[in-house]
């Protein structure tokens, strides 16, 4: 009788390890693309201008150049929509990963062990961000802080990742202020 393998774990990131479990993701807060919905609602305005400043073209010429104007928008937000959409921070049950995309051919990858981190922090500065309910998340480490601005649901992330730090176990160790020199010497 064949032995049946057993299946794969699933992978939900391509760096993802074997044995990890992802717990928790996020991402920024849309509001990150406003420079490119604000260049995106120049689009239909640029295409339908030569039709406004010279009236004798008519109706046909108006609304081609607005189906114009849509299209030049939709590729003025594209760039600013992956950069959000494909940027995006992830919590296994070992490490906290953050994937920056910047355009459309550079991403960055930050990897932290969850028992590095020492502490959690968000603010919400401003009316904007109050309103909208974004702010900005400090991750302290040993080795520096890792800041996360414009995240949607500051307090509620942090909730989160407090909530799983406490799960698998994680304290924040007590460091003397030698040992803290020693180990940035190190690094």
């Amino acid at each position: 009788m064949p032995k049946k393998e057993k299946p794969a774990p699933q992978k939900y990131f391509e760096d993802q390890f074997d044995d990890e479990e992802v717990l928790f993701v996020f991402r920024k807060h849309p509001i990150v693309m406003r420079k490119g919905l604000v260049m995106a609602c120049l689009g239909p305005l640029i295409g339908v201008l030569p039709a406004a400043i010279r009236p004798s073209l008519g109706f046909g010429f108006f609304f081609g150049g607005l189906a114009a104007g849509f299209i030049l928008g939709f590729l003025l937000i594209l760039p600013s929509w992956i950069a959000w959409y494909y940027s995006v921070f992830i919590i296994t049950d070992q490490r906290f990963i953050q994937i920056t995309q910047k355009g459309l051919f550079h991403r960055s990858v930050v990897d932290l062990g969850l028992a590095k981190i020492q502490s959690t922090n968000y603010e919400v500065r401003g009316i904007q961000a109050t309103l909208l309910g974004f702010g900005t998340i400090v991750i302290q480490t040993y080795m520096g802080d890792m800041v996360v601005h414009e995240v949607h649901h500051p307090a509620k992330v942090i909730r989160k990742l407090a909530n799983i730090l406490r799960e698998q176990g994680i304290v924040a160790e007590e460091i003397s202020p030698e040992e803290a020199e020693l180990q940035e010497e190190e690094a």
